[in-house]
């Protein structure tokens, strides 16, 4: 089959098999052959996944063109390489796995076309992200993630089930209400989003100014940098990495993440493991991937990537920190995502330094999070469901209940913590090499970041496990029975962390540089030290004398009051500002001018009167006065 019309196939397949559940739900709504529908979606999903890993395992790496605007060389242009073929057969299967697991979760939903539309859209969005190598179609798809995760995060719109909240209701911190709606969180994704989307939308726009070409391979980075000079760098590359820093929640953008947890359960799994906020990371690595850095010495892309190493590092931090107060199942997890996200960025943005290895071990930790990340979502749904309730809560005689559910949440906490020797670790002694060799560079302070972070992380991993299964507080609520669909979804997703694990061992072309590392006394000793983290929070998940600081945490450090206070109050002066700039040339423009001109023009029509004496009068007094005039002046 022509690989063109495949890649057609694997983007429009998803969008398709939603149609007809979409069109049902407006027409015949709530009917149960309507119901039967999202298994078409579901089956849509499963042929995008055959045709990535047709793509993974048969397709030549290389570039797959098809004309679209020609005169404007602007092309189809689709990507087969070492990033590209891995991510979409990750982002196919693990979206797969989630819509089984969302036939059963989300069945008696009062909304199920939006949501399998809105669902398939996301992820057709993110695999064109994936395969795009032209940065106009990878806008396209670029979108198409910010409009489906509006419609999916804000899905239960109503705001009629507080179980769909985040936050506390009625709860203040100062003037602020600590709770955030489904309509809220959608609003707030969309709009964080596009703040960003907007500069890169104008960076690409430069980028074809500059250079005549959207295609990421035949862009000449280097020499369009060089012409553009340090500032020029500087602005473009930054208005660019706007649109991911924002996508991937990076600090100040983070709170859009948090909220985002008013969405489906099964929205949250997708958008924390294969999309959306994984296609910010990503596009910063394969960008980095054909500009090569490492082979530019130019003080800007230095100055770049040194930026965006402690913004990652920084974000990673915050994330893990905020992570140990928090209490919401989701939002514990999304702020560990975050931490994540920055991790990535920062052992990409090591590139520069250390070539192209930093993107390898980025990518692969974006790999074992995403099947690590998926599990524990889904798992925390099926808590929820369980309990009907939110918050953690859970003891050994749940856990009983609960096996399943159980034994993922261990074999997905233990290999993504980062102890020794399960999956996460080898990805992390990696990083800590990164980090180390960094302190070459004299850049010394990354590594400590690092440890911080991995300890941190460990640590609310832990505790995730511990109070909702060893010793959490007794459910209000326990409905146990059925979730079979789900249970097979999150059970086959955690066993991918041993697939995993072979492959970095057994398979994986770099995996000399992942086990050496491994073996390192320095990785060990930081290995030691999660693994000690990791035992302590599960035994003490919470500290009482420390409730003060907790609850400082669980409030995200006050986090909301910039987006939620200041920003809007600073958004509301400017817009006064302009309310009243508005208003003086209201006045000037439709008042004032006119004004003027009217009592002009009826000045002009008074002594227009038609007689020539009167003309004669005009004349002479103008005479008069300018001998008048002049005499004066002559005096002076």
């Amino acid at each position: 089959m022509n690989e063109i019309l495949q890649f057609a196939i694997l983007f429009l397949t998803p969008v398709i098999s939603s149609i007809p559940i979409a069109l049902a739900w407006i027409y015949r709504p709530g009917e149960s052959w309507a119901r039967k529908l999202p298994y078409l979606s579901v089956l849509g999903l499963f042929v995008s996944l055959l045709i990535t890993l047709n793509i993974l395992f048969n397709f030549e790496e290389g570039f797959y063109s098809y004309p679209w605007i020609e005169s404007f060389n602007i092309n189809f242009v689709f990507v087969v390489d070492y990033l590209s073929k891995y991510m979409g057969a990750l982002t196919a299967f693990i979206a797969f796995l989630i819509g089984v697991y969302g036939l059963e979760y989300m069945k008696d939903d009062y909304r199920l076309g939006w949501y399998w539309f809105f669902f398939n859209t996301f992820t057709a969005s993110m695999l064109m992200v994936v395969y795009s190598d032209n940065l106009f179609t990878l806008l396209i798809g670029w979108e198409g993630l910010g409009i489906a995760s509006w419609g999916l995060i804000g899905h239960w719109f109503r705001d009629d089930d507080d179980i769909a909240f985040v936050g506390t209701k009625g709860r203040k911190v100062g003037p602020l209400e600590m709770s955030w709606s489904p309509s809220f969180g959608g609003w707030r994704a969309i709009s964080t989003i596009r703040f960003g989307d907007m500069p890169m939308f104008f960076a690409i726009a430069a980028i074809y100014a500059l250079t005549g070409t959207l295609d990421i391979h035949s862009i000449p980075w280097h020499s369009m940098f060089e012409k553009i000079g340090y500032a020029g760098t500087v602005l473009l590359f930054i208005m660019f990495m706007m649109g991911p820093f924002t996508k991937s929640a990076q600090l100040p953008f983070s709170e859009w993440l948090m909220t985002a947890m008013t969405g489906p359960t099964t929205v949250s799994a997708l958008l924390h493991s294969a999309t959306m906020v994984a296609a910010g990371t990503y596009l910063f690595m394969r960008i980095s991937w054909y500009i090569q850095p490492w082979t530019m010495e130019l003080p800007a892309i230095e100055a770049i990537y040194l930026f965006i190493l402690f913004l990652g590092l920084i974000s990673a931090l915050y994330g893990a920190t905020v992570a140990l107060g928090l209490r919401e199942r989701k939002v514990l997890l999304a702020a560990s995502t975050m931490s994540s996200l920055g991790l990535m960025f920062a052992s990409a943005s090591a590139s520069y330094w250390l070539g192209q290895i930093a993107l390898i071990v980025a990518f692969w930790y974006l790999i074992v999070h995403a099947f690590a990340k998926a599990s524990l979502f889904l798992v925390a749904g099926h808590l929820i469901h369980a309990t009907h309730d939110r918050f953690c809560s859970g003891n050994l005689k749940f856990a009983k209940k609960m096996k399943v559910a159980f034994l993922v949440t261990i074999i997905a906490t233990v290999f993504l913590a980062g102890i020794p020797p399960f999956t996460a670790y080898w990805v992390k002694s990696a990083m800590d090499g990164l980090m180390e060799h960094l302190m070459e560079e004299h850049l010394v302070l990354p590594l400590y970041l690092l440890v911080l972070v991995s300890v941190f992380y460990s640590g609310f991993l832990a505790k995730f496990l511990s109070l909702n299964f060893i010793k959490g507080e007794t459910p209000h609520h326990e409905h146990t029975e059925g979730g079979g669909l789900m249970k097979l979804a999150y059970s086959i997703m955690v066993s991918m962390q041993f697939v995993l694990l072979a492959v970095i061992l057994l398979h994986l072309d770099e995996k000399a540089e992942f086990v050496e590392e491994g073996f390192m006394v320095a990785s060990m000793s930081v290995g030691a030290l999660v693994t000690v983290a990791y035992l302590f929070a599960l035994y003490k998940p919470s500290i009482k004398s420390l409730s003060a600081i907790g609850n400082f945490l669980t409030d995200r450090m006050y986090m909301p009051f910039l987006n939620d206070y200041i920003v809007p109050k600073i958004g509301w002066v400017i817009a006064d500002v302009v309310d009243a700039c508005n208003k003086v040339i209201d006045l000037c423009v439709h008042q004032a001018i006119p004004s003027i001109f009217d009592t002009y023009s009826l000045g002009i029509r008074s002594i227009q009167t038609g007689y020539l004496k009167t003309y004669i009068k005009m004349v002479l007094g103008s005479v008069m006065v300018i001998l008048v005039a002049i005499s004066v002046m002559g005096w002076l």
